[in-house]
């Protein structure tokens, strides 16, 4: 196979299979919250509403484009392109796994971008980019509701990509590497997954990425009931279906890391060889895309949850919770993974979950009486009726 055409072919079939997850997962996401809230969800355009992300997608399509008299028009259409084509890029380094397809031959990597040495740096560096596309467009409309999207969007983006990073420190030094395909292999080869060791750098994690993707209860860039609609609010038709495309896409992005760096990516006990890929047989890869794929898919299911569960954050509280508790909880993380990276034997997993779950303990010890010390005396006695 020629050089050029097997990283062609895997883009064509990443993004077209992007594409239709992003579609469908807009149904399964109304029919959750259609679940949540006691209600029946799409169910009129086709068999169980399966054909509704067509008719969405024609409804993009054929909706007026338009522009406002006083938008900067360039910037205006750039801003949806740079916001989708960011949110895509990001998907270049994922690892789904091998496969050798005759005996023999060399192992083939179900990645665009496979053993990229700084695949984790790559993700988080291009997933910061699509700030941008968010800002551009809600500076560009010429909207006070739009431009108040694009401030809030900058603030919570870039105030929460430092615990972000923070949380994942942990899982480089226990991993020693920032392959994604490494950190995976050493979950597989010590038989620990991250979240486990890590219970505190998972939660920083999941939190943040939450707020990253501007997922309720942290979508205070675009919040309806404030904002009209936020960032995007005058943009119309497919310009407003690739900012919503997106958003989604981040989502799957966070769930995809999520899955590789706390959940040990395609990793499950006795399924397959998983450690080899020498080894992997076209079954193989296949429990490998399984395995992965359900795990996401779990992950995913998990983020719709709390969005029909949780009321959103006033924007200080979105911004105290990131410098105020994530950030330090952060820190905390480090410090405990540094001493245990210092002293203990690399693979002494067993004390090592030990002193990861003890720091949460402290955590929310420390938490729980500070609050209470915290308390103010007037207001106690206001409640009293004095």
């Amino acid at each position: 196979m020629q050089v050029w055409l097997e990283p062609l072919i895997k883009i064509v079939v990443v993004v077209v299979v992007l594409q239709g997850a992003v579609a469908y997962l807009v149904l399964v996401e109304r029919k959750v919250a259609a679940y949540i809230q006691d209600r029946l969800g799409p169910n009129r355009v086709g068999p169980w509403g399966l054909f509704q992300p067509i008719a969405d997608g024609a409804k993009f399509i054929l909706k007026e484009e338009i522009i406002p008299a006083g938008a900067n028009k360039v910037l205006f259409l750039i801003a949806p392109v740079a916001m989708l084509a960011t949110a895509t890029l990001a998907f270049a380094t994922i690892p789904f796994g091998y496969v050798i397809p005759k005996e023999g031959a060399t192992p083939i990597a179900l990645s665009i971008a496979p053993n990229m040495d700084i695949g984790l740096l790559f993700v988080f560096a291009i997933g910061s980019l699509g700030v941008y596309g968010v800002v551009l467009g809600g500076w560009a409309s010429n909207n006070k509701y739009s431009f108040l999207g694009g401030l809030r969007s900058s603030a919570q983006l870039v105030s929460y990509e430092i615990p972000l990073g923070l949380s994942v420190i942990g899982i480089l030094l226990f991993s020693g590497s920032l392959r994604l395909e490494t950190i995976i292999t050493e979950q597989a080869r010590t038989g620990w997954w991250w979240f486990v060791v890590q219970p505190l750098a998972f939660a920083v994690f999941m939190i943040s990425g939450c707020a990253e993707s501007a997922r309720l209860p942290f979508d205070l860039p675009e919040c309806e009931q404030e904002l009209v609609g936020g960032y995007h609010t005058e943009y119309t038709g497919m310009k407003f279906g690739m900012f919503a495309f997106s958003e989604y896409l981040h989502m799957i992005t966070v769930a995809f890391l999520t899955t590789i760096l706390f959940f040990g990516g395609w990793h499950f006990w006795g399924l397959a060889p998983m450690t080899d890929e020498n080894q992997v047989t076209w079954l193989g890869a296949i429990v490998r895309i399984a395995v992965l794929s359900i795990k996401v898919l779990a992950t995913i299911f998990f983020f719709m949850w709390i969005r029909w569960s949780f009321p959103r954050f006033r924007y200080d509280q979105l911004m105290n919770m990131a410098w105020k508790a994530m950030i330090p909880l952060g820190v905390v993380n480090l410090i405990v993974c540094a001493v245990c990276q210092e002293f203990l034997r690399p693979d002494d997993m067993l004390t090592r979950c030990v002193l990861g779950w003890l720091a949460v303990l402290g955590c929310v010890v420390y938490m729980a009486t500070s609050a209470g010390s915290n308390r103010s005396p007037a207001r106690a006695v206001g409640r009293d009726g004095a």
